[in-house]
């Protein structure tokens, strides 16, 4: 099967090829002015579409350096309590340009990352004490030979009732599946319910209460009887 963006280079192959043709037509052979102008950019655009096909993404990662990262937490890691840090361990000497940290609901946490251009193998990131989450996910980026950008990714949780993260996001996305929802969709776990049984319904005063004492009673009602 060929692949789309080979089918759209090759018809705009064919559009430029077609649009010079009229052009050496109209003009008998001989290439006008104007002629030559649109040819130009004709091919220049063409030059461009095949540079942006050709060229693979930019932080597509064809070393496989993401493969032979190693992070503390080690991916999908259940612990026992949270971590203190953060720590990256690359096969060579990268710049570190991106260290975030986020929990299930994308919830980010200010870990204070400031980029440094120094070129090292092995970043440790002190991060602050960490809220009881389902999971958290470091998502990192460098800067690798050639400034190549490259991304990448670890999660882990914590705590006496943590589950693997991939489990928890195949649950996820079981769910999802479930009620056909698209890829762009997230899941947000329902707040709990509180079911209460055997309780009386309160009881709830008049907003106001009038008191009155024997002997403005009975002026009051006296008053109210003679006639005006």
């Amino acid at each position: 099967m060929i692949d789309d963006d080979i089918l759209r280079h090759q018809f705009f192959v064919v559009v430029v090829m077609g649009f010079v043709a009229m052009d050496v037509i109209n003009s008998g052979i001989a290439l006008k002015s104007y002629s030559f102008q649109k040819l130009s950019i004709a091919l220049l655009g063409l030059g461009m579409w095949h540079s942006a096909v050709a060229q693979p993404l930019y932080d597509e990662d064809v070393t496989g350096i993401s493969i032979e990262t190693e992070t503390v937490p080690v991916d999908d890691s259940v612990l026992f309590e949270a971590p203190g840090q953060l720590q990256l361990e690359f096969p060579y000497d990268v710049r570190l340009v991106k260290l975030t940290l986020r929990n299930e609901l994308r919830d980010w946490v200010d870990i204070n990352f400031r980029y440094d251009p120094a070129l090292q193998e092995r970043f440790l990131w002190n991060i602050p004490e960490l809220m009881a989450a389902t999971y958290y996910t470091a998502d990192w980026a460098i800067l690798a030979a050639n400034d190549r950008l490259i991304r990448g990714s670890f999660s882990f949780s914590f705590g006496p009732e943590a589950e693997a993260p991939s489990a928890i996001k195949a649950a996820e996305a079981l769910v999802l599946g479930s009620i056909g929802a698209g890829p762009n969709t997230r899941f947000v776990t329902p707040p709990r319910t509180n079911i209460i049984l055997n309780q009386d319904q309160p009881n709830y005063d008049p907003p106001f209460t009038i008191k009155l004492e024997n002997g403005q009673a009975e002026q009051s009602l006296g008053s109210s009887a003679e006639p005006r």
